[in-house]
């Protein structure tokens, strides 16, 4: 039997443990080092701030070991949100123990409730083993490739 791991919506107070968890993940998937003075300020606002986005994290004995962020896109083309899962990790100890899919199940569940009709995710392309969670779970990929400028 599977434990249960609770799921909820991030708290102020839950600052430190996204953003260093975001940290992790930037170094694991881009070898990318996420600076402090940058991410606290960035995970804070979502934070304080709704309308930017929320995070899901899951827990166990009060400790966060996994989370997620959603963001927003409006679509003229629905008419409706898009949500936008963003920032997926879960600590390394309890990987493979379903904590992604009961985050993601909570948001498939909010969603539904918010009447949103979508959500969206993007991935590394190498990154193949998140790649099969995500079709494990019934997510397929788009025929959209992404394109950016940093400016």
């Amino acid at each position: 039997m599977m434990e249960v791991y609770p799921i909820r919506k991030a708290r102020f107070e839950d600052a430190r443990s996204i953003a260093k968890f975001n940290q992790n993940m930037a170094l694991e998937t881009e070898n990318k080092i996420l600076a402090d003075e940058v991410i606290m300020p960035g995970v804070e606002a979502v934070l304080k701030d709704e309308s930017k986005g929320f995070y899901y994290v899951a827990e166990t004995d009060e400790k966060v070991i996994g989370q997620l962020m959603i963001t927003f896109e409006w679509s003229d083309w629905r008419n409706n949100t898009i949500w936008w899962i963003q920032s997926v990790y879960v600590d390394e100890p309890f990987r493979g123990k379903g904590i992604y899919k009961a985050l993601y199940e909570k948001v498939k569940s909010d969603a539904r409730n918010a009447g949103i009709q979508t959500i969206r995710l993007y991935v590394e392309k190498e990154n193949h083993l998140a790649q099969s969670v995500y079709q494990k779970l019934g997510m397929e990929e788009t025929v959209y490739d992404m394109y950016e400028v940093n400016l």
